[in-house]
C-alpha cells in the first residue's frame, strides 16, 4: 500500500513537466533562439566570447556567420587546457567532469567536457523527462514500487590536477540526487566498480532479489550482464526473476539487432521499449510515444541545434541550417552549441526528421564509416590505422579489406569479421588476427573496453580473400571505377556476406 502511495506521488510529480515539454513543442524557434542568446551572453566574458566578441552578438545569423563548425580536433587544445586547471577558456563555469570516448580523431580517445549546468539541466532534466513522457503514455504503471536496474562505466580521477575523467554513466552515477540513488540498482559503489568481471559479479548477486520494474543501459552491455543473471538463477525468462519488470530505456547504439533477444528475455505482452538518444556531449532527445520508432527532440536543454544536409557535408557548397529551415527525410549532420562550452560543435551523427511539429527524428548513422553495434564506435580511421601497423610488422601488403558485425545469438558474444585480400598471404593467419585485434585495441579504447576479457566482444574473425574479389564485387554491382570505393565499415553484414559468397 505504501510503495502504491509513493508511485501515485512520484508519478504525479513528474507529469507535472509535461505542460513545459508542451510548451517547447508549441513555439519551438522561439525557444532555440532565446536559449542560443543566453548562452552567448553567460560567455561574453570568456576567451572564445571574446575571440568571437559575443558582446555584439544578437541574432542567430550573426552568430553563424562569425563563429565556425568545429571538430573535436578543432578544439581538442582549448579542452587540454581545461583539463590541466585552466578556467573561462570556452565557458564561464569551472569544468570539473570530462566524459571520455572515443570518437573520429586520431587520438585514442576523446574528453567532452561536462558542466554542472549541463548535468543539472540536461542530462538529468532528460532522465526525469524520460520518465515523465513514459508515465503519461502508461497511466497504470507502477515503475515506483520498485527499482531500476542501470549499467554504468566506471571512474577515474585525472592524475595531475582535480579534474575527473571517466564514462558519461559513470559521472552521472557518481553525482546522482539522492530520490534516484534510492531508487536504482545496484548501489552507487557496486556501479562505480572499474574492474569488469567482479563487478558483473557484484551487480547479479544484488540485483537478482531486488524488485526490479525498470531497466536502463546500452543494449550490447546489458545484455551480457542479463544473461549472466539468467545463468546464475537458471530461470528460462527474466520475467521469473523481475515478474514487475515493465519497460528497458535504451540509447547509444541500436537496438535492432539486439529486439528479439530482448523480447525472448522480457516476454510479455506490453513491456516497454523506450529508446534515448543521448551522447557524452548532451542528451537530444527522448521517445515519447509507446512503440515508436522516432523520438522527440529536446528544446530545452542548454543544447542550440543546427544540421548540415548530408549532400552537402564536407564540400565546398556545406551549408548549415537552423531547426526552422530542416526538411523531412533528409540526412543531416548535427551541429550543437551547448551549456559546456561547445560552439557549433559538430558531433559527427546523422539524423533524419519524421516529423516536423513537432520535431522527431530518427538516428540515421554517423558522418563518417564506423561500426557502433555493441558500443564500440569504430571508425575508419581506426581500422586503417591498426591494419596498417600489422601489415607492417607482418612485411605484407594490403589490396582491399572490409569488416562487418557478427551479431549476438543467445548467450554467444559478438565479433567483428574481416575480409582481407593481401598481395601476399602472412606466413602464420592465426597470429596476424590476434596482432591486428590487439592494435585495434590500443587505438580504440571503446573496442578495448568490449574485449576486455572476451565480455562483449570475441577476437575478430579473419576471412581471406581470394586474388580480385573486391575487383569483382564491384563488377557485378556495376561499380568499376575511380569514384566507387569499398564500404570498409558497416552496421550489417550485406556486403560480407556478398563477398563471403563470391569468395567460396
Amino acid at each position: 500500500m505504501a510503495l502504491s502511495i509513493i508511485n501515485s506521488i512520484v508519478s504525479w510529480i513528474l507529469k507535472k513537466r509535461i505542460h513545459q515539454i508542451e510548451l517547447f513543442i508549441k513555439y519551438p524557434h522561439d525557444v532555440q533562439n532565446e536559449l542560443l542568446l543566453q548562452l552567448i551572453q553567460r560567455a561574453k566574458f570568456t576567451e572564445i566570447g571574446k575571440k568571437y566578441d559575443f558582446s555584439s552578438i544578437f541574432s542567430y545569423s550573426q552568430f553563424a556567420e562569425r563563429v565556425p563548425v568545429s571538430t573535436y580536433e578543432e578544439v581538442e587544445p582549448l579542452i587540454e587546457r581545461s583539463r590541466k586547471g585552466e578556467n573561462n577558456i570556452y565557458w564561464p563555469e569551472p569544468i570539473r567532469y570530462f566524459a571520455k570516448s572515443s570518437g573520429t580523431t586520431n587520438a585514442k580517445s576523446k574528453f567532452i567536457p561536462v558542466s554542472t549546468d549541463a548535468l543539472e539541466n540536461c542530462h538529468y532534466k532528460a532522465g526525469k523527462d524520460m520518465l515523465c513522457l513514459y508515465l503519461n503514455n502508461n497511466e497504470d504503471s507502477q515503475l515506483f514500487t520498485g527499482k531500476s536496474l542501470r549499467l554504468g562505466g566506471s571512474k577515474q580521477l585525472y592524475a595531475d590536477n582535480n579534474t575527473i575523467f571517466g564514462d558519461l554513466s559513470a559521472i552521472l552515477i557518481d553525482n546522482l540526487p539522492f530520490w534516484a540513488e534510492l531508487s536504482s540498482t545496484p548501489n552507487s559503489k557496486v556501479s562505480l566498480m572499474s574492474e569488469w568481471n567482479e563487478k558483473m559479479k557484484a551487480i547479479v548477486k544484488e540485483t537478482k532479489n531486488e524488485n526490479v520494474t525498470s531497466l536502463l543501459g546500452v543494449p550490447s552491455w546489458l545484455l551480457v550482464l542479463l544473461n549472466n543473471v539468467m545463468q546464475d538463477v537458471n530461470k528460462s525468462s527474466l520475467l521469473e526473476i523481475w515478474p514487475n519488470a515493465e519497460v528497458y530505456f535504451h540509447g547509444g547504439i541500436s537496438f535492432e539487432p539486439y529486439r528479439e533477444q530482448y523480447q525472448k528475455l522480457f516476454p510479455k505482452e506490453n513491456f516497454r521499449f523506450y529508446e534515448n538518444y543521448n551522447a557524452s556531449e548532451g542528451f537530444f532527445a527522448i521517445q515519447d510515444r509507446n512503440n515508436a520508432n522516432d523520438m522527440l527532440l529536446m528544446l530545452d536543454y542548454g543544447i542550440f541545434y543546427e544540421f548540415i544536409p548530408m549532400d552537402t557535408f564536407a564540400t565546398s557548397h556545406q551549408k548549415t541550417v537552423s531547426l526552422a529551415d530542416v526538411q523531412m527525410n533528409k540526412s543531416y549532420a548535427v551541429v550543437i552549441t551547448t551549456n559546456s562550452g561547445l560552439w557549433r560543435y559538430l558531433i559527427g551523427d546523422t539524423v533524419r526528421f519524421t516529423s516536423l511539429n513537432p520535431y522527431r527524428i530518427k538516428i540515421t548513422g554517423r558522418t563518417k564509416h564506423y561500426i557502433n553495434v555493441f558500443g564500440e564506435e569504430l571508425m575508419i580511421e581506426n581500422t586503417d590505422k591498426a591494419l596498417a601497423i600489422t601489415a607492417n610488422e607482418f612485411q605484407v601488403d594490403i589490396v582491399e579489406y572490409t569488416v562487418a558485425p557478427v551479431f549476438m545469438e543467445g548467450k554467444e558474444k559478438g565479433a567483428h569479421e574481416w575480409m582481407i585480400e593481401f598481395k601476399k598471404n602472412p606466413s602464420d593467419l592465426k597470429a596476424f588476427a590476434k596482432r591486428l585485434d590487439e592494435n585495434i585495441q590500443s587505438i580504440n579504447s571503446d573496442y578495448e573496453a568490449k574485449r576486455y576479457n572476451s565480455m562483449t566482444l570475441n577476437e575478430l574473425k579473419l576471412n581471406v580473400a581470394k586474388p580480385n574479389l573486391f575487383h569483382l564485387w564491384l563488377s557485378k554491382q556495376d561499380k568499376l571505377g575511380g569514384q566507387n570505393k569499398i564500404p570498409r565499415l558497416s552496421n550489417d553484414r550485406s556486403y560480407l556476406e556478398q563477398l563471403k559468397t563470391l569468395n567460396n
